[in-house]
């Protein structure tokens, strides 16, 4: 197949859409029990069986069954969670996206709490030496919700010697805070929100921000762990993990912790962000953590 017929063939269309809420409570249920009450697909985008290890809460399992991202594959996640109710969301291996073709691939996600948990902790995306891909995670909650969320990026596939020399990215990761209802028109309740944190990464394999201190310092994975409601001293617990590390910083932003890490390959970063969840959890939550079962397979 020649170039121009790559890129006139469509890719992977998929979209998955999830909404959670919580149960009335029983007597077999004193606290209720979230429940995964919309499970709407199209493509090969998918969700295994609700798991509850805890409890009340509902962990699920991210599939995407081809294994892959490819140029010209364009895939939606879109997740609501309802007042008093707990997800806790995650992936069962890494997303890969392959060389592209002429063509890019991209990644939109979003996520929103009102007055409920949620937790994202997928595992990381690896992005293959000739990668156009695009992803964009936008994270929507209100001041009575909590969160804890991560992203973690591979460049290249370090541990094989192939690195991201060509290339390009465009990876976007935003948390926004809804304010409260203050207007109505026609009768209908106008909320707005305010963005809280913004990020933007665009890289491309040759762009010496890889390289350079100011940038990625040579490092081949990056991630960024956000936690909130925060407080000083649970920034201070994190800055105690860090210590030792080198590439990790953290910061507090309007009630928000921003733990950013860099690594020489993308294990180092998730078992940190593994290890801050386990401290934040307890404090944030409510809930000491209870790792997902399929972490360890």
């Amino acid at each position: 197949m020649d170039a121009a017929a790559v890129r006139n063939t469509p890719g992977w269309q998929a979209e998955l859409r999830l909404r959670f809420n919580r149960d009335t409570p029983s007597r077999a249920a004193p606290s209720g029990r979230t429940r995964l009450v919309e499970r709407h697909h199209k493509g090969p985008l998918i969700v295994q069986r609700p798991f509850y290890p805890e409890g009340d809460p509902c962990h699920v399992y991210l599939v995407h069954p081809p294994g892959g991202v490819v140029g010209g594959d364009e895939l939606r996640v879109d997740v609501q969670v309802d007042a008093g109710a707990h997800a806790l969301i995650t992936t069962p291996a890494a997303t890969k996206f392959y060389r592209c073709e002429g063509r890019y691939s991209s990644q939109t996600q979003e996520l929103r709490a009102a007055g409920a948990t949620l937790e994202w902790l997928p595992q990381e995306n690896i992005f293959y030496r000739g990668t156009d891909a695009r992803t964009a995670t936008r994270v929507q909650i209100d001041a009575d919700s909590r969160f804890i969320g991560w992203e973690i990026n591979c460049l290249g596939l370090p541990a094989r010697g192939e690195h991201f020399d060509v290339g390009t990215l465009r990876l976007d990761l935003e948390l926004w805070s809804a304010a409260p209802l203050i207007a109505s028109v026609d009768k209908y309740a106008v909320a707005h929100s305010n963005p809280i944190f913004l990020d933007r990464l665009r890289l491309s394999g040759e762009s010496p921000a890889r390289g350079a201190l100011w940038g990625l310092g040579g490092q081949e994975a990056v991630g960024t762990l956000l936690a909130t409601p925060a407080t000083r001293a649970q920034v201070d617990s994190i800055r105690e993990l860090i210590a030792d590390e080198r590439f990790a910083a953290v910061s507090l932003v309007d009630a928000v912790l921003v733990l950013r890490a860099l690594a020489p390959q993308a294990e180092a970063v998730r078992k940190l962000f593994i290890a801050a969840w386990q401290r934040l959890r307890p404090t944030i939550i409510g809930r000491a953590a209870v790792l997902p079962r399929i972490w360890h397979t």
